[in-house]
């Protein structure tokens, strides 16, 4: 399988090329693309600076290793790595430098910490993650940040009595920090309030442009947060926008390409969501990315390719860390593959723990698809429990009466398996009984607790 690396500017010229997509792609003007050039320089002296203040800090914990605050540093590095990379490795060992750090000093060492509930967050390790995060809010409690830490942790888990004492906590002149403004529009996603997410977020991306020394490749993830949203809710020219606004910021973000592939395919444009694909698996392997690929190019008549990036699909989803990828399990539920399985892990996840609004909608897919219409009624109450009010995907998606009434916005529904994940919850209608359900994000990806030193990665898991 060849995969070809393009910059965000070979993308768009040669959508244009193709002509007729659904977004009206221009042909970019000189000007523009000079633009994109002095941003690809900038980004790349930005990994520059940060590659080598990572070789100085880890040169510095070999000479020195009782040094707390080198440690802690070295930690939210490496986090700032992975998110601009994907490298899972580099969870890892900012993990265990932030508790290398944790073990040097306990006491006033809240980035230290907060860094270990990231990465700790990022492996999906979401109980170790809230522990954490509990130990952070009772270590230094008048942290507003460390409260909307542990809302986040708890919202993973499907806690949301824990979700709501957190965010309750935080005082009121710091919801709009940048720390905390984020987490506060997913617990408003959550309870169906979208209006108050989207002005939240919308206020949160001012705020980050006006930062002087925020790293872009944050900035880009709160551009992707916002793009989501708007995704969700049915505002695709919005999400679109946003998503190119964000490349222009920092381009060849494969989490931004990656969800420009899921807005191509979501209208069913299946060669731009093909070059989209390309440039993001060129840079990272993402298995939600290799999904939608397969089935673009199924939709092309490319079977065989399909069935390439099917394959390609599993071994990504083998190397992350952690034993349960939603991604893939809806991939299989859609394409009705090995659906016992997909099941028992839903089941088994539950019982474990995380009763996510996700987690549910999961289970209530793979009861259906099972044949057990009836059996699904009762995890499709428990999703919609909290008042979450999305688009209809999963069962909805795939009835032609529901999707008549949800594509005024939108001229196709989006396949299930091509959703960013954690996924963010959707209203969808009940198979069973017409009612409506929601189905991450994190959550898709968090903001940082301290967003100079360390923030949540966007995972597809």
């Amino acid at each position: 399988m060849l995969l070809r690396r393009w910059t965000v500017a070979v993308i768009v010229a040669a959508l244009a090329a193709v002509g007729g997509t659904w977004w009206n792609v221009r042909r970019l003007a000189a000007a523009e693309l000079v633009s994109v050039r002095a941003a690809s320089t900038a980004a790349r002296a930005e990994r520059e600076v940060r590659d080598a203040d990572l070789a100085f800090f880890e040169t510095r914990v070999a000479e020195d290793p009782a040094s707390a605050l080198d440690h802690a540093r070295l930690a939210a590095l490496y986090l700032q790595r992975a998110r601009d990379t994907g490298d899972e490795q580099d969870y890892l060992h900012a993990e265990r430098s932030a508790r290398t750090a944790l073990a040097l000093r306990r006491r006033n060492n809240g980035d230290a910490s907060a860094a270990l509930t990231s990465a700790l967050l990022s492996q999906h390790r979401f109980a170790e993650a809230r522990d954490a995060a509990r130990q952070l809010v009772a270590d230094e409690p008048w942290v507003n940040a460390y409260h909307a830490i542990l809302g986040e942790t708890c919202l993973e888990l499907g806690d949301y009595d824990c979700a709501r004492t957190a965010f309750d906590a935080i005082d009121s002149r710091a919801r709009r920090s940048l720390a905390v403004a984020p987490r506060l529009a997913r617990w408003a996603e959550i309870r169906g309030d979208t209006v108050s997410a989207r002005r939240i977020l919308s206020d949160a991306l001012a705020a980050a442009q006006q930062e002087p020394n925020m790293p872009r490749e944050q900035l880009a993830w709160f551009h992707l947060r916002l793009a989501d949203l708007f995704f969700r809710q049915g505002r695709d020219r919005g999400a679109e926008r946003t998503l190119r606004e964000g490349l222009a910021v920092h381009p060849n973000d494969p989490r931004l390409l990656a969800a420009m592939t899921r807005l191509a395919a979501a209208h069913h444009d299946w060669r731009a969501a093909v070059a989209f694909g390309d440039s993001t698996i060129a840079i990272l392997p993402d298995p939600a990315t290799l999904g939608v690929m397969s089935d673009a190019y199924a939709a092309l008549g490319d079977s065989a390719t399909a069935a390439e990036y099917v394959a390609a699909m599993e071994v990504a989803v083998g190397r992350q860390p952690g034993t349960y990828h939603r991604a893939w399990s809806l991939f299989l539920l859609d394409h009705g593959r090995r659906i016992p399985e997909v099941l028992d892990a839903a089941e088994a996840e539950l019982r474990g723990g995380r009763r996510d609004v996700q987690g549910y909608d999961l289970l209530a897919w793979a009861l259906y698809k099972s044949g057990r219409a009836r059996d699904a009624r009762a995890p499709m109450a428990a999703a919609l429990a909290q008042g979450t009010q999305e688009r209809a995907t999963t069962c909805a998606a795939r009835s032609p009466s529901r999707r008549r009434s949800t594509t005024r916005r939108r001229r196709s529904p989006a396949p299930r398996s091509i959703r960013s994940a954690p996924r963010p919850p959707t209203e969808v209608a009940t198979c069973p009984s017409s009612s409506p359900s929601s189905s991450s994000a994190s959550a898709t990806s968090s903001p940082p607790a301290r967003w100079t030193t360390s923030c949540f990665s966007s995972r597809s898991r």
